[in-house]
């Protein structure tokens, strides 16, 4: 009964607005103040004539809005309305890194993370071993703030695993809604992404789903995974020396999981988490070279989140194997690109890295290599710990 008096008002009094918010205020029995007040619309996508009326609401100047919903069912639901030209889109990730400690309860370490990164200092073994161990957890636990929250009342890793399987989901009935007439191929695309994960070369190959797969016949799904922010894709500059974005191959990409705590729990989705032994092997330190998808997963996100798009290079020529090369990822710092690799600690050589610096050197900024040691800058390359991608 309240909720349709609340719906009333907007289809029956939105036409005095002065009414309008009289009734509002005291159906929800809050004051509102001109110039002070947020009215926010949780799940906007719930109800479009509210959506509609934002850009009367606007216009009237007394409060700001706020909307809030899941982006692929607000492209659906917009018939027999008019998009408000005054909407302002905002992207929203997962939560990162510091904003896990601060649910933690810790707010000084990422300052002083920064601190070192602009310093180019090593935290020190003790503090560096800390640091370390919160940002294992953080992977496992992911930056969806259902999970953080299971996981922060007692640091259950199970309770937060089960929230991640509900989130998970939730995906696909949001595939089984909005993808019609291709979900198939999305549900195919977004099962296969931890097994592309777990290659060597983390490219996605269509043939793994399919012997004659083509990418044109499944390009829509990865482009409504992306969309959905369920993914984040990467995409092979084939040329970085004349922009990243110029010389995009978005036919060879790399898929990653929006978020790497989902990513955890997608890999034994079909297993109990007693079975999951990503869990084991992140929080011991135990990974082996295949179940590095996760770092590289990760470093991804956080990269991201920071506001870049993302792009690798490879190159593969089969007549002259000294002319190969693997690149991670690619960023632009300021005119210059920065060539990323994600290691494991025990790594000796960055053959790929030396190669696409002598390739690219009049392009080429600081080259970096991100592991679990502390920081370190030998041979030219800036070796920084994981957790050090929030600076970059």
């Amino acid at each position: 009964m309240l909720h349709k008096i609340f719906l009333d008002l907007f289809f029956y009094e939105s036409s005095d607005l002065d009414l309008f918010f009289a009734k509002l205020s005291a159906f929800y029995s809050t004051i509102l103040y001109e110039r002070e007040s947020l009215i926010i619309f949780d799940e906007v996508q719930q109800f479009p004539r509210a959506r509609q009326l934002i850009k009367y609401f606007v216009a009237d100047g007394r409060y700001d809005y706020l909307e809030t919903g899941s982006l692929i069912r607000l492209k659906k639901n917009t018939e027999n309305i008019i998009i408000p030209s005054e909407e302002e889109h905002i992207e929203m990730f997962p939560m990162d890194f510091e904003e896990f400690l601060w649910a933690m309860g810790d707010e000084a370490t990422v300052p002083l993370i920064r601190k070192c990164f602009e310093l180019k200092k090593p935290l020190g073994q003790v503090l560096h071993r800390k640091v370390m161990n919160d940002f294992r957890q953080y992977i496992l636990v992911g930056g969806m703030p259902q999970s953080i929250l299971a996981y922060r009342n007692g640091k259950n890793f199970e309770a937060a695993d089960r929230a991640k399987r509900g989130i998970l989901r939730l995906y696909r009935e949001d595939v089984t809604k909005f993808a019609s007439g291709y979900e198939e191929k999305v549900y195919a695309v977004f099962d296969g992404i931890p097994g592309q994960l777990s290659k060597k070369e983390k490219k996605y190959v269509l043939s793994s789903i399919d012997k004659n797969a083509r990418f044109r016949t499944y390009e829509d799904s990865f482009i409504w995974l992306n969309e959905a922010m369920i993914i984040n894709t990467c995409f092979n500059s084939t040329d970085p020396s004349v922009g990243l974005a110029l010389s995009m191959d978005n036919s060879t990409q790399k898929c990653y999981m929006a978020d790497t705590g989902l990513l955890v729990t997608h890999t034994f989705m079909d297993d109990s988490f007693t079975d999951n032994e990503l869990y084991k092997a992140i929080l011991f330190d135990r990974l082996d070279i295949n179940e590095g998808m996760i770092m590289e997963n990760v470093v991804a996100q956080m990269l991201r989140c920071n506001g870049h798009k993302l792009y690798f290079y490879s190159r593969n020529d089969r007549e002259n194997r000294e002319n190969q090369m693997e690149i991670d990822f690619l960023i632009k710092e300021k005119k210059n690109i920065s060539p990323i690799e994600v290691k494991s600690s025990s790594y000796r050589v960055h053959s790929s890295l030396d190669k696409f610096r002598k390739k690219f050197s009049s392009k080429v900024g600081t080259p970096y290599i991100l592991y679990t040691k502390d920081v370190m800058q030998k041979d030219g390359v800036l070796h920084l710990p994981l957790y050090m991608a929030i600076c970059l």
